[in-house]
């Protein structure tokens, strides 16, 4: 007679295989981008919203459309991660309320037109009439710049509320992973929003704008670097009063191997002395113009980077 031996486990062997990789480089690059995206859509759309004229400068006209690059570079990465990758279009055959995945699907895809629209419509009477000058895309762009000029403000809030949707998604997407400590937390969908905003003030810092944007984005820069830090300590603390797995989850962070990398790069170098640099208003000299938004992106994707890290290489087993 012959029998079959069924072994069921609920984690790996640490002798063996201490660390079980399913993500590599691509899902980090792909949170990065997205969160920086979502910063760009909410920072150029809220600063028509709160002032009473478009944009003057053409880093803040073009930036919708930048984002949109950045976007497809993000997806790019993704997509390079996938296992069966013709397989792609199935994300868009259905939509389940309770699958973040899902919901992330949809939203990257709402981002296109509603990021096309917030760029035709931040033209300048130049752009457009170079753009109309086109045979071939007059037919197609007249109509729509016509709309994105009568419906400017609801363009706009859309743009905030999808910006809000995809920063909120890259966090949310790990979040709901209950079966990793490390994501399994409420602050981390709130914390790569903050972290969104931060990265995309950042980035607009690197061009040339004008007095009151450059003034808008660095007190955004500054309230988003704030949050972001007391978020940091909500979710340390989080884990400092769960239970064994979160304590190992906190232990990673806090003495365990990504400990120098969290607090130097992230907490210290990308989020401190960019606060201070900026709060002493050395923002506008070079050559330090360029330092704090350099330390910010980088710091932004080390977040993610080494979160996404740990996350894989925690699981329910007890603290050391």
């Amino acid at each position: 007679m012959t029998g079959n031996l069924e072994v069921v486990t609920t984690r790996h062997n640490a002798a063996i295989d201490p660390v079980l990789s399913a993500w590599g480089w691509e899902i980090p690059v792909y949170l990065f981008l997205g969160g920086l995206v979502a910063g760009l859509l909410i920072l150029g759309a809220l600063y028509e919203l709160l002032h009473p004229d478009r944009p003057r400068s053409r880093a803040l006209r073009a930036m919708p459309f930048a984002a949109l690059g950045l976007l497809s570079l993000g997806m790019l990465a993704l997509f390079l991660d996938l296992a069966h990758k013709l397989h792609v279009y199935r994300f868009y055959l259905a939509f389940r309320w309770t699958s973040p995945m899902s919901w992330g699907s949809w939203i990257l895809l709402l981002v296109y037109p509603v990021g096309f629209l917030h760029g035709l419509g931040s033209l300048d009477p130049a752009q457009r009439e170079t753009l109309l000058a086109r045979r071939a895309l007059a037919p197609f762009l007249r109509p729509l710049l016509r709309w994105a000029d009568g419906a400017r403000r609801a363009v706009l809030k859309a743009s905030v509320v999808a910006g809000v949707g995809l920063g909120l998604y890259t966090g949310l997407l790990l979040g709901t992973l209950a079966a990793r400590p490390q994501w399994n937390t409420a602050v981390l969908g709130p914390l790569f929003l903050a972290s969104g905003l931060s990265t995309g003030a950042a980035f607009l810092l690197f061009f040339r704008l004008d007095e009151r944007e450059h003034g808008f984005v660095v007190r955004w820069d500054v309230g988003a670097i704030v949050l972001e830090l007391l978020l940091l300590g909500a979710m340390l603390l989080g884990f400092a009063a769960g239970d064994r797995s979160a304590q190992h989850a906190l232990y990673h962070l806090l003495g365990g191997p990504w400990t120098s990398a969290f607090w130097s790069l992230v907490v210290f170098a990308g989020l401190l002395v960019p606060l201070a640099m900026e709060l002493l208003g050395r923002r506008r000299r070079l050559p330090l113009a360029a330092l704090a938004p350099a330390l910010i992106l980088a710091g932004g994707f080390a977040l993610r980077w080494i979160l996404l890290a740990a996350g894989q290489a925690s699981s329910f087993r007890e603290f050391p």
